[in-house]
């Protein structure tokens, strides 16, 4: 396993320190198990979507659990032969599982669905007001900055129409 030393940046940087810190433990859990694959894809400005593979899971076998800046998924192993049948072989994988993805700020689970042995996790990106751009006036009072929309307009021109 290759290791980043990130030491010079740490000394050059001021508060992101939690970044390197990501940086690293990702590179240490990324060195493990890679089960179940999965895939991330980003749908629009601030919607993302995880897909993962979880073939043979009931919805009951998996628990989703986001805290705040981390989403953990865990799949439960159910036993092997519920219906009493004796299994010959055994060539679907069965096993437990966790997931952790680091969740960027002001992201939150919107929703999600099992379906076809694909675990689809929607997450969508809500910045407070508060926390948006601003644009301040020399001599003068700060201005909420107008975020456009899809359609192009700004949220208070579609309000004013």
């Amino acid at each position: 396993m290759s290791r980043f030393d990130f030491t010079p940046y740490r000394r050059s940087t001021v508060g992101f320190d939690r970044l390197f810190d990501l940086l690293e433990n990702q590179a240490r859990l990324n060195a493990g198990d890679n089960y179940p694959p999965f895939n991330i894809s980003r749908r629009g400005e601030d919607n993302y979507r995880i897909t993962l593979a979880v073939a043979g899971f009931r919805s009951g076998d998996i628990e989703i659990t986001a805290q705040q800046n981390l989403l953990v998924v865990q799949g439960r192993k159910r036993d092997e032969a519920e219906d009493g049948s004796e299994l010959i072989h055994v060539g679907i994988a069965n096993r437990g599982f966790e997931r952790r993805f680091e969740l960027a700020d002001f992201v939150r689970v919107e929703r999600a669905d099992l379906a076809d042995g694909l675990l689809i996790i929607d997450l969508v990106r809500e910045v407070p007001d508060a926390m948006k751009p601003r644009k301040i006036a020399i001599g003068g009072m700060a201005t909420l900055t107008a975020v456009p929309t899809t359609n192009g307009k700004s949220d208070e021109e579609a309000s004013a129409a």
